[in-house]
């Protein structure tokens, strides 16, 4: 059987299923499911009968999961359906696809509602596959459900995954909203199969023998819980310009179609250029410009946060010297197209700073929210209340820089600032990024991953802060037990992934693994680096000033978590302890 990766949906999703079938058993829970068969648990306590596969059952679901998908109680309650596109209290069909019968947990597709929740309003969808594609989960929840949900996904991944006690756990903050809940994504991949038997081995050996397309097959994205793709005309959550290159490219294929013999993906992504407004020109218009293949010309104004308790104005003042108020009107005007060609150069403008990467390449696909994002850290990446006894901390390590994002936005609070990435090709990028700005004190160099932290050794730690955004699997002992002897005064934690984020702080919050810092000879604990005071060497934890989210992706069940870490002394406790933040 295969192993289940840690911080995948897999786990993520057992893990919930564990937690409601234990809040039943003691009695929490009163909600029931009813199916197609007469299956209830009988005067000696028999299990439930799990229903045939692709047969039909009835489910009022009890619960959302961190993935996304309702969980809904057997009539024994014993047994956990996870039906997809459904919210607490709805009463749904479903089709039964496949049983986990040791872990309990059936696996279904969304057939129907039969009775809405409360929590449910259709009349805010906005797409027409919706609870058929696998893109967006949360179209029917209103954008105010969608945040307080994301939030205690936080709080659940923390719970179950980071090995701390509750009391060591801070109050996870309101989720801040994106400014725009569709129109946001920036760059989208829609695909198509080959045509058939083109998979097949034969065809792969002898490609002059592959058989072309007969008709143009579904260009899109997967249906729900299968490899099937389904076909996709337009994507709402898609920017403007991507929806128009989405239109444009597939009848393209359709055009082209002679040319494939085998399935491709698609790449659109958006990018944007800005012309200056002359002194008593009048302002831009929303109306289209013609200029460019499909453009479109705005005002460079983000349309306004609708929710105020999680907007920028909630954060606190930005201590960015070179500040901007996104509210202001622009000076500016954008044109934005889209780009298929992976190495050709996207722009993105981030308040004041501009960014070049290959269109391929990782960048944050919600532009809207990213003023309010990189604010927020430039806010709490120092101390709110320094030391006047500890020293002013100076420089910063961005450990997985990529092109620069976090290393340029934050360089003006920093005398020097060290960006590390494994890619050669991302650092290329980022110090293109960094002339581009004219940032002058900032490095980056492509580092090895086993020995990232020796690129820092002229930084004193007491003065450092590191700021860590590592890929879904977060990070690996190796770098965790570098970061501990390195011994930063601050780490700033960003993920795509809270769970595995939880993991990896609880790990910095007790100081490492147990049995990491033996000695390979009398076994005597080995000493991680510091710098106290005096010089002296001490152990290094941490304590966990402050947990958020940003809901980077809205109608979609996933959420970005933001950690901020302040290092604790041997002698200031266990490194458990924590600061709450306001809720």
């Amino acid at each position: 059987m295969k192993a289940v990766q840690e911080g995948s949906n897999e786990q993520v999703l057992l893990a919930d299923v564990r937690a409601l079938l234990q809040k039943t058993k003691i009695g929490e829970t009163k909600v029931l499911a009813v199916d197609d068969r007469d299956s209830v648990a009988d005067e000696n306590g028999a299990s439930f009968n799990l229903p045939e596969r692709f047969s039909e059952v009835d489910v009022e679901i009890s619960a959302l999961s961190s993935i996304g998908d309702g969980l809904g109680l057997s009539s024994t309650l014993d047994h956990v359906f996870v039906v997809p596109f459904t919210v607490p209290g709805d009463l749904v069909k479903a089709k039964v696809v496949s049983h986990f019968a040791n872990d309990a947990y059936t696996l279904t597709d969304f057939v129907s509602v039969l009775k809405p929740s409360p929590q449910r309003n259709d009349s805010l969808m906005r797409c027409p596959y919706f609870s058929r594609c696998s893109g967006c989960q949360f179209q029917m929840l209103s954008y105010e459900e969608q945040l307080a949900h994301k939030r205690t996904i936080l709080e659940k991944a923390y719970r179950t995954f980071s090995g701390l006690t509750p009391e060591s756990l801070p109050v996870v903050g309101g989720t801040i909203g994106s400014p725009m809940q569709y129109g946001y994504r920036t760059k989208i991949t829609p695909h198509f199969d080959g045509p058939p038997g083109s998979m097949s081995r034969k065809a792969r050996k002898n490609p002059e023998e592959q058989q072309g397309f007969t008709e143009v097959p579904p260009i899109g994205f997967m249906v729900k819980g299968t490899r099937k793709t389904m076909d996709i005309e337009d994507c709402p959550i898609a920017t403007d310009a991507v929806r128009d290159g989405l239109r444009i490219e597939r009848k393209r294929v359709a055009d082209e179609l002679a040319k494939y013999k085998r399935g491709a993906t698609i790449l659109l992504r958006e990018t944007t250029s800005r012309a200056p407004i002359k002194q008593g020109s009048p302002l831009p218009t929303d109306e289209p410009q013609t200029e460019k293949v499909e453009s479109m010309s705005t005002p460079a104004q983000p349309q306004p946060p609708q929710h105020p308790e999680n907007s920028p104005s909630a954060l606190g003042p930005s201590t960015l010297p070179t500040s901007f108020d996104p509210h202001s009107t622009p000076s500016y005007t954008e044109t934005k197209t889209y780009i298929t060609d992976q190495n050709a150069l996207s722009t993105e403008h981030i308040g004041p700073y501009t960014f070049r990467n290959p269109a391929g390449a990782f960048f944050q696909n919600n532009n809207s929210i990213l003023p309010t994002f990189t604010s927020y850290i430039r806010t709490h990446i120092l101390p709110s209340n320094p030391s006047s006894t500890e020293p002013k901390i100076t420089h910063l390590i961005d450990a997985y820089s990529g092109s620069g994002l976090f290393t340029i936005t934050l360089s003006p609070l920093f005398t020097s600032c060290l960006g590390i990435d494994i890619a050669a090709s991302s650092i290329a990028s980022a110090r293109s990024n960094a002339k581009l700005n004219n940032v002058t004190n900032a490095e980056f160099i492509a580092g090895d991953s086993a020995d990232i932290f020796a690129q820092a050794k002229h930084f004193p730690p007491g003065e450092s802060v590191v700021v860590i955004d590592p890929p879904r699997k977060g990070c690996d002992d190796g770098f965790l037990r570098q970061l501990l002897r390195f011994g930063p005064r601050r780490v700033v934690y960003v993920s795509c992934n809270v769970h595995t984020q939880a993991r990896d702080v609880g790990i910095l919050v007790r100081g490492g693994k147990e049995g990491w810092w033996k000695g390979e000879g009398g076994g005597s604990e080995e000493k991680v680096a510091g710098d106290g005071k005096d010089g002296e060497e001490g152990r290094v934890k941490y304590k966990i000033e402050s947990l958020r989210g940003f809901d980077f992706f809205p109608q979609t069940g996933h959420v970005e978590g933001v950690a901020i870490l302040q290092r604790i002394n041997e002698e200031e406790g266990d490194g458990l302890g924590v600061e709450e933040v306001s809720k």
